[in-house]
């Protein structure tokens, strides 16, 4: 996907994400990590319980004891790196590097998955990859929606329609 088309829709969601979730309403004592537009870096020493990133990116060197979310960014587990529950990212790629461990799934939508052959998964690895997943997921409820808004317009006109006399 080129970077004009992305841009936009990565700030679209990064907006709507700011005004509908706040930061505040994820924390979980510190040891969850969110964030909207800024990178997530989870050093070789630390251990966090998850992380989630809106519109930006997660790497992964120490270890993580849940999950690993991202919408319109990438995570990267290197350095003996683990996340011990899943790897799931939407618009974005998974990189895992030599001895990393991931303990559950690993899913992307609309992007690439690089696993280095000695990356233990302990579940599956789903790859919907490419953009036309990205705009399937993305377009089929306006679709719904444009069709919903269609069935008001017909049933109103319906509804105000002049009667017509019988003609005999």
């Amino acid at each position: 996907m080129s970077g004009a088309v992305a841009f936009p829709r990565l700030l679209a969601v990064s907006v709507l994400t700011c005004l509908v979730f706040p930061n505040a309403a994820f924390a979980d004592g510190g040891h969850d990590r969110t964030q909207v537009g800024h990178n997530i870096t989870v050093g070789p020493d630390e251990e966090i319980t998850d992380a989630t990133c809106f519109g930006c990116s997660v790497r992964v060197r120490g270890r993580v004891a849940g999950d690993v979310t991202t919408f319109g960014g990438s995570i990267s587990v290197e350095d003996h790196g683990q996340v011990a529950g899943d790897a799931t990212t939407f618009g974005g790629s998974i990189r895992l590097d030599k001895e990393v461990r991931v303990g559950g799934d690993v899913t992307v939508f609309g992007g690439r998955i690089r696993r280095d052959p000695a990356a233990t998964v302990g579940g599956d690895v789903t790859n919907m990859g490419g953009p036309g997943w990205m705009i399937l997921i993305l377009a089929v409820p306006f679709v719904f929606l444009a069709l919903f808004v269609v069935l008001i317009v017909w049933i109103v006109r319906l509804i105000l329609r002049p009667a017509r006399p019988a003609t005999a």
